[in-house]
């Protein structure tokens, strides 16, 4: 499975990599892994605002952590050169601005996972952690951080 063919067939153009915001590096390859910095939701190029729960309902949320996961992969494929290279998609670490009393980060989380299964198959099954914050940098409605092992 060639993982451009489907990002292709899913209608993806990946992004390049944006500038850091901060004193910080995209990505950082150590061995066959490669530790990509959070991403912050965007929607028309500017951060994606918004507190889940009270701002924002779960079905944007996911919406906001797909756009993330498309980001991601520009960035890995900046990182590495071509994604078939990816062996496996490691972990998801995922940042969710939430009011207190929300409790469906994992379902948000999902948009992004649920891409990143679909582009790479049976190697992007991956660990996962899905967090409430009380805020993100910028006001973002939620941040995801990836972990990739290559070939």
């Amino acid at each position: 499975m060639n993982v451009y063919d489907t990002l292709a067939s899913l209608d993806i153009t990946l992004p390049p990599v944006a500038a850091p915001a901060a004193a910080y590096v995209p990505f950082v390859q150590t061995g066959n892994l490669v530790f990509l910095s959070g991403h912050i939701a965007k929607k028309d190029g500017k951060p994606w605002v918004g507190q889940l729960g009270k701002t924002m309902g779960t079905d944007e949320g996911r919406l906001a952590a797909r756009a993330i996961a498309i980001d991601l992969m520009g960035t890995l494929h900046a990182a590495v050169g071509d994604l078939n290279r990816v062996k496996r998609i490691v972990k998801l670490m995922s940042l969710v601005n939430s009011s207190g009393d929300f409790t469906e980060q994992h379902l948000v989380t999902n948009g992004a996972s649920e891409l990143i299964g679909q582009v790479f198959g049976a190697r992007g099954a991956h660990a996962r952690s899905a967090f409430g914050v009380a805020q993100i940098p910028l006001g973002a409605c939620v941040e995801i951080e990836l972990i990739a092992e290559l070939e």
